[in-house]
Formats: C-alpha cells, sequence, structure tokens
C-alpha cells in the first residue's frame, strides 16, 4: 500500500515539501489508513499532517463511537484534529436535500475551513470506490463524457489511495495493528 501511495502521490504532483494536508477522517478503515501512512511519511515528504471528523450524528450512539475513536487515534499520534458535529437529518430538512447530499457538502465546507486556503485536503477513496463510481454512472446512463471515474487531483482535494484496494487496506491495518 504505502508503495502505491507513494506512486500516486508521485505522478499526480499530491504534495510538495511544506505542504499542509489534511485528512478527511471519519475513523473508518480506509481514512484510518491513509492518515496513518501520511503521519509515517510526513518527515519523508516533508509535509504537516493533520485530520478533520464531521459528526453527522446520523447513527447515535455509533457516530459518538466514531469521534470518540478519532480524538483518541489523533490524541495518541500527535495528529492536530478539528471535529465539527452537525445534525445532518435536520439540515438536510431546512436545505430540502437527501441527507446524503447535505452531508457531503457540509464535510467538504468543513474540510476546506479546516486546510485553510493554501492547504491540500486528503481523502480516502480506494480503486473499489472509483469502480463503484463508474458503474453507479454507467447505470445512471451517462454519456462517455460523463462516464469518468474519480480524478486523483480535484483543485486542492487529492486521493492518494486510488490504486489501492480494500485488500490492501486491511492488510496495511492488520500489519500495523490499528
Amino acid at each position: 500500500m504505502r508503495r502505491k501511495v507513494l506512486q500516486t502521490i508521485r505522478e499526480y504532483e499530491m504534495l510538495r515539501p511544506g505542504d499542509r494536508v489534511t485528512v478527511g477522517f471519519s475513523g473508518g478503515a480506509d481514512s484510518t489508513a491513509l492518515l496513518y501512512l501520511l503521519w509515517q511519511l510526513r518527515e519523508q515528504l516533508q509535509i504537516a499532517v493533520a485530520a478533520c471528523h464531521i459528526n453527522h450524528q446520523l447513527r447515535g450512539q455509533e457516530s459518538q463511537r466514531d469521534e470518540d475513536f478519532v480524538r483518541a487515534f489523533c490524541g495518541q499520534h500527535g495528529i492536530p484534529l478539528t471535529v465539527e458535529r452537525i445534525d445532518a437529518a435536520q439540515g438536510a430538512q431546512r436545505a430540502g436535500e437527501s441527507v446524503e447530499t447535505y452531508s457531503r457538502a457540509a464535510r467538504y465546507h468543513l474540510l476546506e475551513r479546516a486546510a485553510g486556503p493554501q492547504g491540500k485536503i486528503a481523502t480516502a477513496h480506494t480503486m473499489d470506490d472509483n469502480a463503484e463510481t463508474v458503474i453507479m454512472r454507467m447505470i445512471r446512463g451517462t454519456g462517455l463524457k460523463g462516464l469518468g471515474a474519480i480524478a486523483p487531483v480535484s483543485g486542492n482535494v487529492i486521493r492518494p489511495m486510488l490504486l489501492v484496494n480494500r485488500q490492501e487496506v486491511e492488510k496495511f491495518l492488520l500489519a500495523w495493528g490499528l
């Protein structure tokens, strides 16, 4: 996984020495692996690493457990963390949007704020997410122009794990006892 992430970072010139990268950290397997790997690589890449978590409060105690895990993980590793809690269901209702649409916009808004104007945002999209995106677009009947997969770089958003599959993520987490 490490080799593939470094290859992707270099191939798409995602990070330069002195960059500050904020990882969208849900507490799930993919984002935990990404955050831990970038934290391990921070000196080699000469970057600063931070994390950002949004608690949408959609799953009751499970949402709180995710937030608690994120706080503990970042505290244990000395990773700066920004956390925000929102009532995604109520916000979506007020906005007249689906919870998914509202939550995605809220996540990216918080990530932008946490990263700052010069910062990079890293999301843990993997090869599996990429394949799923293409399939969903095909099902929806998109034309060739709209069929494209997830972009490795979009503005200040980088996706270093696009060459990594779920099995590799799980192997990485097990190897590091995470």
